[in-house]
């Protein structure tokens, strides 16, 4: 039975809040997303998903919206100068491409069918350990449990005063969702699999790179990676010259790119001293924002919002302290996200990607985790 005592104040209406939200809903909170802007909507062309967030997506009920605009490629290739350096079929590896808005749909339609409030227009200012959270408009509200995923400029993590360090690399994305033109590129390279994700390198004698990411049977993302120090490589829109004479292949695709504005988005990786305070708790990119190398931003927000749901609930259940209950969430689960960081730096920093066979060992560690298996932390326990 629902316990109308137990209430949720969420800030942000992104991947993190959502699955946070839908999770708490259906675990019999009260819960309300708070989204500053007047829609909610997402930001971003494409994404991939592993079995982590995929486990999370079978929990909540939204698998069955998420495949049916969805795709798992054949592989993921890696290529330096066109030249094949892998093709890892990532066997026993549960993984899922598609676009960022379709992702974003499928967890509001969850949201909303599990009774969840979401409330645009509301911009949440700041939290306090007892679970009060405040208002742009003046007002506030008191919540048993207060999220904060309202992104890398978090307002709820700010106003707590937690203590962070932020690092930036060298190197940034432009992204953009573009139509396949399968047959168009298979005119250009009839030999290619342009089902898979193909991650295309240049490294001598200008830092280039396109990952090429099918989302579904019509559309297309791709990400354009330069550093930052690279004024015609970074520039949006994208100077289509440039481009194509380093990816010839992709010149349909890339032509489409050209004709969208974009936006260069260097990478950086956020790290806080601890991600709860009392009654809050933050994650996603509040907590724990990180360079997008193995893919794992969007998926990380999502195994720790579920097991942060599960956490609190159970601490209610019973009748245990809840802020000590959100410190051993923590505990147990940042290790995963951690490690996820650490690596996905690494890559950034060392461009070690462009040689290909990257997912192995704890490469994949995060994307093979199962945040939904009650008995995956007796290792940690013992």
């Amino acid at each position: 039975m629902t316990d109308s005592r137990r209430r949720a104040e969420i800030s942000g209406g992104g991947f993190a809040g959502l699955t946070a939200a839908s999770a708490l809903a259906q675990m019999g909170w009260s819960v309300r997303v708070h989204e500053r802007a007047a829609e909610l909507r997402a930001e971003g062309a494409g994404i991939v998903l592993w079995n982590n967030s995929l486990q999370v997506l079978d929990k909540i009920g939204a698998t069955p919206d998420l495949q049916a605009r969805s795709m798992t490629p054949p592989a993921y290739e890696t290529r330096m100068n066109n030249v094949i350096q892998s093709q890892e079929t990532l066997d026993g590896i549960r993984w899922r491409t598609m676009t960022r808005p379709h992702l974003h749909d499928t967890l509001l339609t969850a949201a909303r069918e599990s009774g969840v409030e979401i409330i645009a227009n509301s911009e949440v200012t700041g939290a306090t350990p007892d679970g009060t959270v405040t208002f742009a408009d003046g007002s506030s509200a008191e919540a048993d449990l207060v999220i904060g995923a309202d992104g890398v400029s978090s307002a709820v993590r700010d106003s707590l005063g937690i203590p962070m360090k932020r690092e930036r690399s060298r190197d940034g994305i432009t992204r953009f969702l573009v139509p396949r033109r399968k047959a168009e590129l298979q005119a250009l390279e009839p030999d290619t699999e342009w089902d898979n994700v193909i991650d295309f390198w240049n490294l001598d004698p200008r830092v280039l790179r396109v990952l090429y990411t099918p989302a579904n049977d019509e559309e297309l993302y791709i990400a354009l990676m330069s550093p930052s120090a690279d004024a015609d490589g970074s520039r949006v829109p994208i100077d289509l010259e440039l481009w194509t004479s380093v990816f010839p292949q992709l010149a349909p695709v890339l032509q489409d790119a050209a004709g969208i504005q974009g936006r260069y988005y260097g990478y950086q990786t956020t790290r806080l001293e601890h991600w709860t305070d009392g009654h809050v708790a933050v994650i996603g990119d509040s907590a724990h924002a990180m360079c997008p190398a193995l893919a794992q931003g969007a998926g990380t927000a999502m195994q720790n919002a579920w097991t942060l749901a599960v956490a609190a609930t159970a601490a209610l259940d019973a009748g245990e302290d809840l802020p000590a209950a959100l410190r051993e969430w923590e505990r147990l689960e940042r290790p995963y996200t951690d490690l996820a960081q650490d690596k996905s730096q690494w890559y950034a920093d060392t461009r070690e990607m462009a040689k290909g066979n990257q997912f192995t060992g704890d490469s994949v560690q995060t994307a093979l985790y199962n945040p939904t298996d009650p008995n995956r932390h007796e290792v940690h326990a013992a």
